[in-house]
């Protein structure tokens, strides 16, 4: 596959990075107004970094574009004249959504939108993906690139918004409560290193458990909580101080501030 990223900032260097990583593609162009950060990247064969969009639009067939939302119109205009009906253009563009890219490439164009998180760059983002009418044939390819890259799930366009909270913005969420269980365990006696690996090691195990074993969260719970043990004892004081009902709040604040951006 000849794939260009468009706007290689963090995210779009984390989709590089799983891109080289399971051999994805058969070239990959990476562009970045200012180029000298990423340079080194043409150390990989078959990668070629430019600042010129329509040089790399030239040359490839799956376009991922992951540049700020303010700049992704003007750029979408820049190139609209050089795309042509093998063209699949990606977008992981937080609020602008299929009407209005439509508006701007027509509606003959291959638009698919895909909301990754930056556990792309290990192979373990997850992906949301919907399409305009013409994208739901090219979706089958996103979703194998996406895969190879994580999980990836197609949802309506509607839930775009609550998806990019759940999925990208939850990844910091997660990092959170992550540091947070570091910081107690440095309170009870390890060292920052030891805290640190015992917190995500067993972040990782409960994740798994859920993954491969298909319970809910509260079956998993009840295999550790026993009468007037010490879980239970925890858990119910993280209750009382508000742990469920400070995500939600958190969760949902995200969410309205997001739809605030996409109106704008």
């Amino acid at each position: 596959m000849k794939i260009a990223i468009i706007g290689t900032g963090n995210l779009g260097l984390s989709i590089a990075k799983g891109l080289i990583k399971n051999n994805t593609t058969t070239s990959l162009y990476l562009t970045k107004r200012n180029t000298e950060s990423i340079e080194n990247w043409e150390e990989y064969g078959n990668v070629k970094v430019t600042a010129d969009n329509r040089e790399a639009v030239k040359k490839s067939d799956i376009l991922i574009f992951a540049v700020q939302p303010n700049q992704f119109e003007s750029i979408l205009k820049e190139i609209n004249d050089l795309l042509h009906e093998n063209h699949v253009v990606i977008s992981t563009i937080t609020g602008f959504k299929i009407e209005r890219m439509e508006s701007i490439l027509g509606s003959d164009t291959n638009i698919i939108r895909s909301m990754p998180n930056t556990a792309i760059s290990v192979g373990k983002s997850m992906t949301c993906l919907c399409a305009n009418e013409k994208g739901k044939k090219r979706i089958q390819l996103a979703e194998a690139i996406f895969n190879g890259l994580g999980t990836s799930i197609i949802i309506e366009e509607r839930l775009m918004q609550a998806a990019t909270v759940i999925c990208a913005s939850g990844i910091a969420f997660w990092m959170r409560l992550i540091r947070a269980t570091t910081q107690g365990a440095i309170q009870l006696g390890f060292d920052a290193e030891e805290a640190q690996q015992m917190a995500m090691q067993t972040c990782a195990g409960a994740a798994n458990l859920l993954i491969q074993g298909g319970n809910h969260p509260e079956q998993e719970i009840d295999k550790v909580t026993t009468p007037r043990g010490c879980t239970i004892e925890g858990l119910n004081e993280m209750e009382h101080q508000g742990l469920s009902s400070s995500l939600i709040r958190g969760i949902v604040a995200s969410f309205n501030k997001i739809n605030q951006i996409a109106e704008k």
